[in-house]
């Protein structure tokens, strides 16, 4: 069977028996919470020891009609906003925020740290490290990768930063330190080793520009209109 914190502050329309909810967490109204884990104590707290998770946890912050399906594992200090939803077996770490609106695909990773704007669209095993900067309306194909590290294992990090309504194809890899301008495409497959301006549409290995996004965008609707 689960555990629901004494401190924490539900207001959610169904919570799974088999929910773990630690420290002072808030689950918002009309959300669902299937057999998730929330507000998970970080990795330095588990180093130190404790005899109970639910001791150390600062709980997380869970807004309303948030959906988390079952196996996600959300640690504390974690913010997300109205109306997300979620997919199962999601990992968000520690000092993420997630805007409102936002849909996680089954098994992606979201690591700490990393914010995410409203209306983000980020699909199935999508790899997210520390410090990644997402604004909003961004959309993330399914198995795309985004690295942090020039030179891992090395002890200076370079977050990736995506600007509003950047579109990332699927198997799509995102070397550390670039930047996906406004708007941008980058196609399936691609590697990004280079930042990428607004408005463009980039392809290949390594991405190169091929197109521009307003040419992108006639295309997609000339497509969903053919039959």
């Amino acid at each position: 069977m689960g555990f629901v914190s004494r401190r924490a502050t539900i207001h959610a329309r169904y919570v799974s028996p088999e929910a773990y909810i630690y420290g002072p967490t808030v689950v918002g109204r009309d959300s669902f919470i299937d057999a998730a884990v929330i507000g998970y104590p970080t990795r330095q707290k588990i180093l130190k020891g404790f005899s109970s998770p639910d001791e150390v946890s600062e709980g997380a912050r869970i807004g309303e009609s948030v959906i988390i399906r079952s196996g996600a594992v959300i640690y504390e200090n974690v913010e997300i906003g109205d109306g997300c939803e979620f997919g199962h077996n999601v990992l968000v770490r520690e000092l993420s925020r997630i805007g409102r609106g936002v849909r996680i695909g089954t098994q992606a990773i979201i690591e700490r740290e990393v914010k995410i704007g409203d209306r983000a669209w980020i699909q199935s095993m999508v790899y997210i490290p520390n410090g990644t900067v997402i604004e909003e309306d961004v959309f993330i194909g399914p198995n795309a990768v985004i690295t942090n590290d020039k030179y891992p294992p090395s002890k200076r990090l370079a977050p990736v930063v995506i600007r509003r309504g950047a579109v990332i194809g699927a198997n799509s890899t995102l070397v550390a330190g670039v930047e996906i301008g406004e708007g941008a495409v980058v196609a399936a497959g691609a590697v990004v080793t280079r930042d990428v301006p607004p408005g463009v549409v980039v392809a290949g290995v390594p991405a190169r520009v091929i197109g521009r996004a307003e040419d992108y965008a006639r295309k997609k609707a000339a497509y969903e209109q053919s039959t």
